[in-house]
């Protein structure tokens, strides 16, 4: 490797779907970018996630990020050369009860008087005439009809891919050891030696805070391993996504027909180890709400089961934006399991920051300061893509 090779405009710590958007993201603006990664890119929650494309539910500060990233999702071929898997079906977060019911008509009002209005009401009739494999005694629901979903690895494969091919450089199988200030540059100190770039953004997801705390920032970040299921083929029974309200569920079935389950239920995991375990007694909790929503899963066949490793925040919302600390260093992990769909717009958002200096986004809740300062971010409650 030559010594000119070493060096780069920009260093992007962690080559998941956020560090490889923000790679494509400063191509197109002319910018080379160096992006280190310690495995290969989609290995943790960028490449095994259920690939919600969800607007509905989301924390009220993300509302904006998400509505914007969406846009982007509707035209994702012309960004990355590839559709992703992308299917738009809608999303519906189902009530069980009369509690669920009287939570979701909350979320609706707080989300009115926002001024927000891509959620909407979905009675019990016109949900069961949208889905008829749902149990009977459902009781309506909160729909996003333009809300989607796409194939996760492939996604961030095809970042990865129309980056490179626009200028940007990965190198995978190199974990960073150490990034310093040196000078007017940054030293990124890694097990195939030194590197170095006048900008570096991290991007590390679990691994994020240490990163962070180098720069004297540290965060109450905690590494969570959300579990996912995959049944063999079924007949066509679903084309929207399906949320659980009460109880922890995301359900949707693939163009194959397999059924991917998830929402949110945690394997037992060791970041240090990159090692996960399933929680089958979780597990099991999960497959009895399926079953409950979806009488006829219970002649399902579950093939498989796995968990990515990333990294969730106190408040729920990620941290987005430049370091309290050094003008020259930005941010973008702590996704909390709901962080796919808005990995295009955080792509850009971190490029506009890196180039010019701002963003037309409102990142203000997403600043790493509020950990120090306790001014965290406010809003609705939201659900996991998980």
């Amino acid at each position: 490797m030559t010594v000119q090779s070493r060096s780069a405009e920009v260093i992007i710590i962690g080559g998941g779907l956020h560090g490889s958007s923000a790679a494509l993201h400063l191509a197109r603006a002319g910018v080379g970018a160096l992006v280190i990664e310690k495995n290969y890119v989609g290995r943790h929650a960028s490449g095994v996630n259920a690939g919600g494309v969800r607007t509905l539910a989301r924390h009220l500060a993300e509302v904006p990020l998400a509505l914007a990233s969406r846009e982007l999702w509707y035209r994702i071929g012309d960004l990355v050369d590839d559709d992703c898997g992308f299917e738009q079906h809608g999303q519906v977060r189902v009530a069980e009860n009369a509690a669920d019911a009287e939570a979701l008509r909350a979320r609706l009002a707080t989300m009115t008087a926002h001024g927000y209005t891509h959620e909407q009401w979905i009675s019990p009739e016109d949900l069961l005439a949208l889905i008829p494999a749902l149990a009977p005694t459902v009781q309506g629901g909160l729909i996003a009809r333009e809300d989607a979903a796409a194939d996760p690895y492939r996604t961030t494969l095809a970042f990865r891919m129309k980056a490179a091919s626009l200028g940007a450089r990965f190198m995978e199988g190199v974990r960073v050891r150490g990034v310093t200030r040196d000078g007017g540059q940054w030293r990124v100190d890694t097990d195939a030696g030194v590197y170095t770039a006048p900008r570096v953004l991290n991007c590390a997801g679990a691994w994020a805070d240490r990163i962070a705390e180098q720069w004297g920032e540290p965060v109450p970040l905690t590494a969570i391993s959300p579990m996912m299921l995959v049944t063999l083929r079924m007949d066509h029974f679903l084309d929207p996504v399906v949320l659980g309200t009460g109880r922890a569920l995301s359900f949707k079935q693939r163009a194959n027909g397999t059924v991917l389950i998830g929402g949110g239920r945690r394997a037992w995991v060791d970041r240090d180890a990159e090692w996960t375990e399933l929680d089958f007694r979780s597990l099991a909790e999960g497959a009895r709400t399926v079953c409950d929503l979806f009488p006829h899963m219970r002649d399902a066949i579950v093939n498989r089961g796995w968990a990515g490793i990333e990294a969730a925040m106190p408040d729920e919302i990620p941290v987005i934006g430049r370091s309290s600390r050094h003008e020259t260093a930005f941010h973008a992990f702590g996704f909390s399991a709901h962080g796919f769909e808005l990995g295009p717009i955080v792509g850009r958002i971190m490029a506009d920051l890196i180039t010019t200096g701002a963003t037309d986004m409102p990142i203000a809740p997403f600043r790493i300061e509020r950990f120090s300062d306790a001014a965290p971010a406010s809003g609705p409650s939201k659900e996991q893509d998980q």
